[in-house]
């Protein structure tokens, strides 16, 4: 993947997460981005926490073929800023 298709790539994920954030669908995107605003957090780093899971959750529907997990991914909102797989940011 090159830098263009990578910009393209995160743009298209930052632009869910904001429709989700705008729609109230799922609710928790929502609730996560307060929540982590309310924690000091810039809203645009918040935003992209959140992209980093709404991407991990894409990539899981795709690799395994699977309907969205809202469930498994309400559980990795709740655990930012610790990132799935990692260790917390900050």
């Amino acid at each position: 993947m090159d830098e263009n298709e990578a910009a393209q790539l995160r743009k298209a994920v930052l632009d869910a997460v904001e429709k989700q954030i705008t729609d109230g669908e799922p609710p928790e995107t929502a609730e996560t981005l307060e929540r982590l605003v309310g924690e000091g957090y810039p809203r645009n780093e918040a935003v992209l926490m959140i992209g980093h899971v709404l991407a991990v959750e894409m990539f899981g529907i795709m690799k395994e073929e699977r309907g969205f997990d809202h469930a498994g991914y309400a559980r990795a909102l709740s655990r930012l800023p610790q990132l799935p797989g990692d260790s917390p940011i900050r």
